[in-house]
Order: C-alpha cells, then sequence, then structure tokens
C-alpha cells in the first residue's frame, strides 16, 4: 500500500523559506514522477513542481521557477520542495503526488497516489 506523508508546512513571513517533505513507502519508487501540487481556498490544485525518481529531471510551474526547488534522496525514500523568497499568493495546502511512468504530468488528475497536505501560509 502506497503512503505519502507530507510535513513540514507552517507560517513564514513575506520573503522566508521552508522546506516541505513528502516520505514515500509502500514500493519502489524509481519508475515514478514525484510531483508537488498546492490548493488555495476556493481555487482549483495547481502543479508547483515535479521530479523524474529515476534521472532527477525535474519541471516547475512558472510562478515558482527560481524559487522553489524540488529533490529527492533515495536513501530516505524522501522528496522535498525547498521553497524561498515566499510570497502571500504561495499560501495554500500543498500535497505531494505520484504518478507511475517517466511522463512529467502538471494535472492532477494523472497522478496515482496523494498526500493527505501540509499547510503552508506566508504572512505579508
Amino acid at each position: 500500500q502506497v503512503q505519502l506523508v507530507e510535513s513540514g508546512g507552517g507560517l513564514v513571513k513575506t520573503g522566508g523559506s521552508l522546506r516541505l517533505s513528502c516520505a514515500a513507502a509502500g514500493r519502489t519508487f524509481t519508475n515514478y514522477v514525484m510531483g508537488w501540487f498546492r490548493q488555495a481556498p476556493g481555487k482549483e490544485r495547481e502543479f508547483v513542481a515535479a521530479i523524474r525518481w529515476s534521472g532527477g529531471t525535474t519541471y516547475y510551474a512558472d510562478s515558482v521557477k527560481g524559487r522553489f526547488t524540488i529533490s529527492t534522496d533515495n536513501a530516505k525514500n524522501t522528496v522535498y520542495l525547498q521553497m524561498n523568497s515566499l510570497k502571500p499568493e504561495d499560501t495554500a495546502v500543498y500535497y505531494c503526488a505520484a504518478n507511475f511512468g517517466l511522463h512529467i504530468a502538471t494535472m492532477p488528475n494523472v497522478y496515482d497516489y496523494w498526500g493527505q497536505g501540509t499547510q503552508v501560509t506566508v504572512s505579508s
């Protein structure tokens, strides 16, 4: 049974940083793409970043490019999202997701597994 557990959310001021973690368990994720999505109140879930577990190819939404970095730690089976220069518009619940295959998808309905989410709030 696949489990994705996010952590690291919290309250931070504009310009601050947070690092989100997603601990993955239940299978070998070598042939998976891991993604981070976010959903603000009243808005649809949107793509933030993704990484191919094997090879490390990354892809980012334009809104976070240059500020966020996605990475993996194979030994810990964990995916990270380092978020710098945070803005109030980054406030949302952040979700980790896993998609079997090598294609980096940005549509949430493509992803097979999801975590429970972690709240990130950026104050102005």
